[in-house]
């Protein structure tokens, strides 16, 4: 491939006038799977299609997991310092102090090398924005407030408080205008900014959307009338192993709808989820649009990913804080200067493989205490990347995905379960529970307990009946 004759062809580094720009789009709570253009058969996406079609899909992206119940936050503290999951935990409380890694985090490398670098949108990080970015726009919490209302529902027969089209619920509707849209507002006014400097531009645009409480206006929710909403074929009414994951059916996510689940309720929260993506779709429409009408599209990097997946009704559960692909796994397309258009790749990234990848196609170079791994080799056809897989949540699960076999482990219950990702893509059939795979099963538990190290993980995964 031609792919970057900028970033390999030149023995000097390139003027930062020269340099490509860089937008990167992130979402939050939204799965691997929630894009037309990747399959979905409900979900309308026509501006992150035409952006999939425009560049190349990483098709098995991952996020390596979190420390708490909130995914996200372990997600972006990793994708802004580079740091793999348990250092990045480790190093976390001094972030505000700025002693670890001061003048280390992925947009203070990018404005040292001559990037003017932009910021709005969720942060969730423990540093101050303003720290690392020259300019700071809206910055929202780590998720909009949701109101007693929205939890425990629907319950088919019952009236229905929520109504997510309702500004006075606040949520994604404080302030009195849909965040997505102020989140949209401000990127069309700092690409116009971006427009009159010499310099080029960093730019990192992290919308809420789809996260709880997901909220849009009633043209969008009216596209999914629920009796056509699909119920997910994994589908349960309740996790089996729930006692032993850390209590995911006791945290807040899993509060959004009442237990037992119900294929009624599923499909109301699933029809909510697609309005917001599709609202979320829309707005990414309009910066799109502003970096064509201002002719930076030409030369702009452009990447769009999620911190992590979702469940919203598979496997009996509805957050993230679970080993599923719905949950580990993300949209991902980089699209831009002559990157292939419309191809797909299923070598398995770590969305956090971001950071080197850029700073390797802007000629910036990647510091030595970046822990993650570049893809533009596999872009260019000259390596596979990663053969396996490491995820991880607090110390009640973890998981190892390679040769298309996926192990998890509950080491507080002593239980694991393997999936044969292939023929299984749902993730419905244990072949433990079935007796088969115990040789694939240990061989995957040795080859996890070695690359936990990797990860700083230290955590004792003890022995497990069924590989007995």
């Amino acid at each position: 491939m031609k792919f970057l004759p900028l970033v390999f062809s030149l023995v000097l580094p390139l003027a930062a006038a020269e340099k490509p720009n860089v937008l990167f789009i992130f979402a939050d709570d939204m799965t691997h799977a929630a894009v037309g253009a990747l399959g979905h058969p409900e979900v309308k996406t026509p501006n992150l299609d035409k952006l999939f079609a425009s560049g190349t899909t990483f098709t098995h992206a991952y996020n390596p997991g979190g420390w708490n119940g909130a995914i996200c936050v372990a997600s972006r503290n990793m994708l802004m310092t580079g740091r793999r999951l348990w250092f990045a935990k480790k190093e976390e409380p001094q972030l505000k102090k700025e002693v670890v890694p001061a003048g280390k985090t992925w947009p203070q490398i990018m404005k040292k090398a001559g990037y003017t670098t932009y910021m709005t949108g969720k942060w969730h990080v423990r540093a101050d924005a303003g720290s690392m970015f020259d300019h700071v726009g809206d910055v929202r919490p780590g998720m909009p407030n949701q109101v007693k209302e929205g939890y425990l529902r629907p319950v088919k027969g019952q009236p229905d408080k929520w109504d997510p089209a309702d500004p006075k619920h606040g949520g994604f509707w404080k302030g009195g205008k849909h965040w997505s849209e102020v989140e949209a507002d401000t990127a069309v006014k700092f690409l116009a900014q971006a427009k009159k400097d010499t310099k080029p531009f960093f730019f990192y645009l992290s919308f809420n959307a789809p996260h709880d409480p997901r909220q849009a206006p009633q043209k969008y929710l009216d596209m999914y009338p629920v009796e056509k909403v699909g119920v997910p074929a994994n589908f349960l009414p309740e996790y089996p192993h729930n006692k032993v994951m850390k209590a995911p059916h006791g945290l807040r996510d899993e509060k959004l709808i009442p237990m037992p689940r119900t294929p009624y309720a599923v499909q109301v929260n699933r029809r909510e989820y697609f309005a917001i993506i599709t609202h979320l779709d829309a707005q990414i429409g309009r910066v799109l649009d502003a970096l064509d009408a201002n002719g930076q599209r030409e030369n702009t990097l452009i990447v769009f990913t999620a911190d992590h997946g979702l469940s919203v009704g598979r496997h009996g559960l509805v957050g993230k804080q679970n080993m599923y692909d719905h949950s580990i796994r993300v949209p991902y397309v980089i699209s831009g200067l002559d990157i292939e258009k419309g191809k797909k790749i299923t070598s398995p990234i770590y969305l956090q493989d971001s950071i080197p990848t850029i700073l390797e196609m802007t000629d910036v170079g990647v510091p030595k205490h970046i822990q993650f791994n570049s893809f533009v080799p596999v872009l260019d056809g000259k390596s596979k990347g990663h053969t396996q897989i490491y995820s991880a949540y607090v110390d009640s699960q973890r998981a190892f995905t390679k040769d298309g076999y996926k192990l998890i482990l509950y080491p507080g219950g002593k239980i694991a379960r393997l999936f044969n990702l292939k023929k299984d893509p749902l993730e419905r059939v244990d072949l433990l529970e079935n007796g088969k795979g115990k040789k694939k099963a240990k061989e995957l538990l040795a080859a996890l307990k070695a690359e936990a190290k990797e990860w700083g993980d230290t955590l004792e995964l003890g022995e497990y009946p069924k590989l007995k």
